[in-house]
């Protein structure tokens, strides 16, 4: 479409008038960010002014924000769940929203060992629609002709439950693939996939993945862009091919797609794209059999301008995997969202993965800031802390973030640690720094240190018939293998040689700390493959003594150290390694069955 010449945006010109429109939305919104948030608070405390949750706080019709930090205490899930609760159960009357609740989205965060419910009206699709349509339009001032291919993403859906009430609860993403909003999208020439939804939609996760990987093959000259959601789920479509390109390539030759492949409407789809096609398949075969797999992206789908993955926080871990198999494509990082709210997008997608920062949207819920270095950080109802509006921000300070929805959440302490860097306009620029207290994360996976702890304690109780014990232990989330695995490192205490455990013993050891942890984990390894076997290194007795005398000889007080449940400092690293005994594995998969709400 031809660009009318008096259209213009401040952030560059657009590619055409669709465009330009979602240019100029954003500018309208940034320029100005605080009236947009007065606006959006007024109308979730008035749509919200009788549900039984506000009511509790006397603010009289009122909708200042004054009003509402006075009276309104800042809350977290575990605050809120007796309230979910009973909207999960069955409960219809407005208790936290005005609207009916029409889902439960599960955060990868968790709750007494379950993801949490966060609860969802149906006009939030809508909004979140409205932050999806920007983002092709931003990138479009960056990658030139981005309508003249496709992308390749490797996008799924999850494992999804019936809540009491009859409330499905799923993980965003899964909701959203299968909202009207995504299935009956326009056509967007700048915004087309290899995969049909078909593919994407279907819930067998090997099928899903190659279904959607020969469609990529096919189409291997068209892809312009590849991705997945997190930067882990790129990392293993490339060992996903690994280990089956032999059956893709034969697919390729023959037309005909493989009798592993089962879901019907995945099975009609194909048939439409597959043909035989033996130049390919040799192709693909000279390519892939080889042990060589640096560059392997850029070898099998050679017009890739870049990776569409989020790469900052703890998926910065797969940024030199992805440097190896890609030749350092760029990889550009496009929005920042959550299953309570979605929040922002990067307005300068081509930069380095470290100088990611993310504009907040101010139409897409109330936001404030609670300083991280501050004590308020310790909440009191009694003495509530002073948050931060938008406008109030410092540049280079850090906040964590704190959320008013139009579902009804309030206040809510969403755990995400931010560093302003800059405004676009009058809106606050940041850069994800981490999510609150997590040791441990793979994939979707989050393991605070209190969980770790508990882990720990379950797996020593098979350690006491031989009279062994844990002396100390540290942990990191090891993705140079595919995919990713927890390593925890252990000093123990054998008072007995004579009866010291056995390489079996240890290896159960592994595999009690998988039961032990969430059920986001054990879906992760049982039913999605993206993380892989747990695994125990036994370490000599003195290592975490000569940890110590390191971290001291660095300038740690003598006084304050304390072991890092956690590493990932090479050289700390290699200390613990050079001090190996022994290494073991989890030799099964932990229990997992999806949730059952009660």
């Amino acid at each position: 479409m031809a660009v009318d010449s008096t259209i213009s945006s401040p952030l560059g010109p657009p590619a055409c008038e669709k465009d330009a429109k979602a240019l100029q939305f954003i500018e309208e919104m940034t320029k100005n960010a605080d009236s947009v948030q007065e606006k959006v608070l007024e109308q979730i405390l008035s749509r919200n002014a009788e549900t039984e949750y506000l009511s509790k706080f006397d603010l009289k019709g009122a909708t200042d924000r004054h009003t509402y930090k006075s009276k309104v205490p800042v809350v977290n899930y575990e605050d809120l769940q007796p309230y979910i609760q009973r909207i999960s159960n069955g409960d219809r009357s407005p208790i936290l929203s005005s609207h009916p609740i029409s889902e439960f989205l599960t955060s990868s965060g968790t709750s007494a060992g379950e993801r949490k419910l966060m609860p969802t009206i149906a006009e939030e699709w809508d909004r979140r629609q409205k932050l999806y349509s920007l983002l092709m339009p931003v990138m479009n001032l960056y990658v030139p002709n981005l309508n003249q291919g496709k992308g390749l993403y490797f996008l799924f859906i999850k494992a999804e439950t019936l809540t009491p009430s009859g409330l499905v609860a799923r993980p965003v993403l899964t909701s959203y693939y299968k909202s009207s909003q995504f299935r009956t999208r326009p056509y967007d020439p700048y915004n087309v996939y290899t995969s049909p939804d078909e593919t994407i939609l279907c819930a067998n996760s090997f099928q899903s993945m190659y279904s959607q990987m020969l469609c990529g093959l096919i189409m291997r000259l068209e892809v312009l862009r590849m991705g997945a959601v997190f930067a882990s789920g790129l990392v293993r479509a490339v060992k996903f091919l690994q280990l089956n390109w032999r059956q893709l390539a034969q697919d390729i030759a023959t037309g005909t797609l493989s009798s592993e492949i089962t879901d019907p409407s995945v099975r009609e789809c194909i048939a439409g794209i597959l043909k035989p096609d033996p130049e390919l398949a040799q192709f693909i075969t000279d390519e892939c059999s080889g042990e060589n797999w640096e560059g392997i992206i850029v070898r099998i789908w050679p017009n890739t301008k870049y990776l569409d993955v989020i790469v900052t926080g703890a998926m910065a871990q797969y940024i030199p995997t992805l440097d190896y198999y890609s030749n350092e494509l760029p990889k550009y990082c496009t929005m920042y969202a959550s299953s309570e709210c979605y929040f922002g997008l990067n307005l300068k997608p081509v930069c380095m993965p470290s100088e990611v920062s993310y504009t907040i949207m101010p139409n897409m819920g109330y936001f404030e800031f609670l300083p991280h270095d501050d004590q308020s950080a310790a909440l009191s109802r009694d003495s509530p802390p002073r948050l931060l509006d938008l406008s109030e921000l410092v540049v280079g300070k850090e906040y964590e973030l704190v959320i008013s929805t139009y579902a009804g959440l309030c206040r809510y302490r969403v755990g995400d640690i931010l560093r302003v860097t800059g405004f676009y306009n009058s809106a606050p620029q940041f850069k994800f720094l981490r999510r609150k207290n997590v040791l441990l994360s793979i994939d979707a996976d989050k393991t605070n240190e209190e969980e770790l702890q508990t882990a720990i304690d379950n797996a020593s109780v098979l350690l006491r018939e031989f009279n062994t014990s844990i002396v100390e232990y540290t942990s990191f989330s090891d993705t140079k293998t595919i995919p990713g695995h927890y390593v925890i490192y252990w000093e123990l205490l054998v008072k007995d040689l004579a009866n010291s455990p056995s390489r079996e013993v240890l290896n159960q050891c592994c595999l009690a700390m998988e039961e032990s942890f969430n059920t986001v984990y054990r879906q992760g390894r049982v039913a999605d493959n993206s993380i892989g076997p747990l695994e125990i290194r036994v370490v000599k007795n003195g290592t975490f003594e000569e940890l110590m005398d390191y971290a001291i000889s660095r300038g740690a007080s003598i006084n304050q150290y304390k072991v890092p449940r956690c590493v990932s400092f090479t050289p700390i690293m290699e200390l613990l390694d050079s001090r190996l005994i022994s290494s073991h594995f989890s030799p099964a998969a932990p229990k997992w069955t999806p949730e059952r709400r009660r």
